[in-house]
């Protein structure tokens, strides 16, 4: 299942419940799985009590959870996902970064989110210029400064340290 970048992209009927019950009802599925599939996905991305809202009414992250949740209602083996963190605060980003850490699913993430990769992922592929740079686990590939410099990336925020909390910009020196 793909969850788009933009979800105002994937979210198109006039309420949340008939968004995440469109895949389900394509797939000519008894009425009473598409009723628990869509309440399974709404439950399951914190999203039941939206469920008669109109998707414009909605927030960015709110919008976000419910196109994973229209995804999810598909009951798909793998979740790809296009920078799934863009346009978020930082409470919704937190939030999404929780949810997806709940799910099962292969992930295939394409993102400049690199702590997002940091949370979520074993596995970090780097592609630059169209070719694979690097393959491999995601705190090795974070480590290697060079490979990061060549394909214009920056470490994770949380890998970088905090050069003001260092004792001599503290006054502890």
């Amino acid at each position: 299942g793909m969850v788009f970048q933009n979800p105002d992209d994937q979210l198109f009927m006039p309420t949340v419940y008939d968004d995440v019950a469109f895949g389900p009802l394509n797939l000519d599925l008894p009425p009473e799985v598409v009723e628990a599939r869509v309440t399974s996905a709404l439950e399951t991305v914190g999203a039941l009590h939206l469920k008669d809202r109109p998707p414009y009414r909605l927030s960015g992250g709110q919008k976000r959870s419910v196109a994973i949740a229209a995804v999810l209602s598909m009951e798909p083996d793998i979740l790809v996902m296009d920078e799934p963190s863009a346009g978020l605060d930082p409470f919704a980003r937190r939030h999404l970064i929780n949810l997806l850490a709940t799910f099962k699913h292969t992930k295939i993430i394409a993102t400049h989110d690199l702590d997002l990769v940091l949370d979520l992922c074993e596995r970090t592929i780097i592609l630059h210029e169209g070719m694979v740079l690097a393959d491999g686990p995601t705190k090795q590939i974070f480590q290697d400064d060079a490979l990061l410099t060549e394909s214009h990336l920056e470490k994770p925020f949380r890998m970088q340290g905090c050069p003001l909390c260092h004792p001599q910009h503290a006054g502890l020196e």
